[in-house]
């Protein structure tokens, strides 16, 4: 399976990226056969509700709430059935958000890379590694400005966590997950 992200367009003033997912001919046959598992009755069409089982054997626990979105981006009709190219749609969406998710993740490590100084904390994207980071890559910005993103992605941080000396001026990874679904880009 093979992913790749392309801008898809303007929503609200918001960037939307549609993920696509290639599967191989294997990987499409071992889906169809999960669906066929639950088209019992040999319609080609499965009741909706039946999708969670399937994400939840992929690994996923969606929420009630999050099903519904999904299910209802591709039953247009609003049956409460979905064939097998709205099922596909459904578990491809979910997968590339766990790709999505991996590859954020990977970011935020390469980030906070504790060999690139010696004051790194390896587990937060400290000032420092902004810094060096800004550098490696060409963008001339100043302490002030590093400083301020900082700030922008740390300001729903609970208070008591602000005086925590670990956490001043660094990034924890939750908070760099939320400030890239805040912009977006996650």
């Amino acid at each position: 399976m093979s992913a790749s992200a392309s801008p898809k367009g303007r929503k609200q003033g918001k960037q939307e990226w549609k993920v696509k997912m290639e599967l191989t001919a294997q990987q499409k046959a071992e889906i169809k056969q999960a669906f066929d598992l639950s088209d019992v009755a040999g319609t080609g069409r499965i009741k909706a509700k039946d999708i969670k089982v399937a994400l939840r054997a992929l690994g996923f626990e969606p929420k009630n709430d999050e099903l519904k979105k999904l299910i209802n981006s591709v039953d247009r009709s609003n049956s409460g059935e979905l064939d097998f190219n709205m099922y596909l749609e459904v578990l491809l969406r979910k997968m590339g958000e766990k790709d999505s998710r991996e590859e954020t993740l990977k970011a935020f490590k390469m980030f906070c890379d504790t060999e690139r100084h010696d004051r790194s904390k390896g587990d937060v994207i400290t000032f420092e590694d902004l810094k060096v980071i800004s550098q490696e890559i060409g963008e001339q910005m100043t302490d002030e400005e590093l400083m301020e993103m900082i700030e922008f992605a740390t300001k729903s941080r609970p208070k008591d966590k602000r005086v925590n000396e670990n956490l001043r001026d660094a990034v924890t990874e939750d908070e760099f997950m939320r400030l890239l679904k805040r912009t977006n880009l996650y």
